[in-house]
């Protein structure tokens, strides 16, 4: 994870005690500036979901697997299919992981094809293997064919992708953006950027506790 500058930010209490293991904080309420620029293969549920959570990530890095691996399918099932939670995919690859911008090159491309979640899995389950080797083509291959994987070396050499990437960069920087992964939650016209990974029991209570204030 790479520290960046601390952003102000207002302490929120959690429901249930739970302020001490999950430090989220209050940023100043602002618009969904992002919304306009949603790749939507890099998301999903619905756009008019009362939350929209942002994630900013990096494939290469640790943290953003665990994230990836053990809230994911809960956060998929009980709130974005519900039309609860709006989930955005944002990259935000670091400079100490070497081959983390290529990755996210690769995932961009697979979303152009509608490949985004696949590649996206593979990515994050075989991080060990392709994070030593740089063998992020090989990696992304187990799940593509020969004719997609093609197209997708196309569009990662064609460098048409580094934009959209650049762009969730910079929306980081806006956020302040001081580690991955970054989780910047949006509900009734507050935002909340929390940093780091925490457990699906108290992302459920405090998204429960946003989906019920009025």
């Amino acid at each position: 994870m790479l520290r960046l500058r601390l952003m102000p930010a207002i302490i929120l209490s959690v429901v249930l005690g739970l302020a001490a293991s999950l430090a989220l904080t209050a940023a100043p309420p602002q618009a969904k500036s992002a919304a306009a620029e949603v790749d939507p293969h890099k998301a999903f549920g619905s756009k008019s979901a009362p939350v929209t959570m942002e994630v900013f990530s990096d494939f290469q890095c640790p943290a953003c697997r665990t994230l990836y691996m053990t809230i994911w399918r809960q956060l998929l099932d009980d709130y974005v299919s519900t039309g609860k939670v709006y989930l955005i995919h944002r990259d935000f690859p670091l400079p100490m992981h070497a081959h983390s911008r290529v990755a996210a090159q690769y995932a961009s491309a697979a979303a152009r094809l509608g490949k985004y979640e696949q590649v996206e899995r593979v990515l994050f389950e075989n991080q060990d293997s392709w994070a030593a080797s740089g063998d992020i083509d090989g990696t992304v291959a187990k799940v593509l064919t020969p004719a997609q994987m093609v197209k997708v070396r196309a569009l990662v050499k064609g460098g048409a992708l580094d934009e959209a990437i650049e762009k969730d960069i910079a929306l980081g920087h806006f956020y302040n953006v001081s580690q991955t992964p970054t989780t910047v939650f949006f509900a009734n016209g507050q935002t909340y950027p929390y940093g780091g990974v925490m457990s699906y029991d108290i992302l459920r209570q405090f998204l429960n506790q946003l989906l019920n204030q009025k």
